[in-house]
């Protein structure tokens, strides 16, 4: 069994390292969800086999640990939210709707506007034509049950 790396530090967190963290994490959970393997084992890939020169590396750690750790959980809330069933979405979408119902749940330093523009803009580079749409619609509903007070402070 391989051991689980420690998060790597050392890169400064800025939007764009953010971001490029959550491109990649997108791409390592479309590997996962294509070919299994573990969060740690893909994880030790991606940093040998990509530039991750500005990425925020912790960041990417976290994203992709957590969001195969808590894929039931993270699931049981998004499903209810769908107007097809799991299976029968892209796996790019319900890896895009992964890390955003992981940062909207987890990450709450992160605004949650901040989380729903970055699914759309994953879901535009990486997805199908118009999935972003859909993305929008589905992570605007789970900020409105996870982050209420946000959103009322907002209004």
């Amino acid at each position: 069994m391989t051991a689980e790396p420690a998060p790597p530090t050392g890169r400064k967190s800025t939007p764009y390292t953010r971001t490029r963290a959550r491109q990649l994490a997108l791409q390592a959970l479309y590997q996962w969800e294509l070919a299994g393997g573990t969060a740690a084992e893909i994880e030790q890939q991606f940093l040998a086999e990509q530039n991750t020169k500005r990425t925020d590396l912790g960041y990417f750690h976290d994203l992709l640990k957590d969001a195969i750790g808590q894929n039931d959980t993270l699931r049981e809330a998004i499903e209810p939210l769908l107007d097809r069933p799991w299976q029968r979405l892209d796996p790019i979408e319900r890896s895009v709707l992964r890390i955003g119902a992981y940062e909207l749940r987890e990450r709450l330093e992160v605004p949650y506007g901040v989380v729903i523009n970055e699914g759309i803009e994953l879901a535009k580079v990486f997805g199908a034509t118009g999935g972003h749409k859909y993305i929008n619609g589905v992570l605007d509903r789970l900020a409105a049950k996870w982050r209420q007070a946000e959103l009322s402070t907002k209004r």
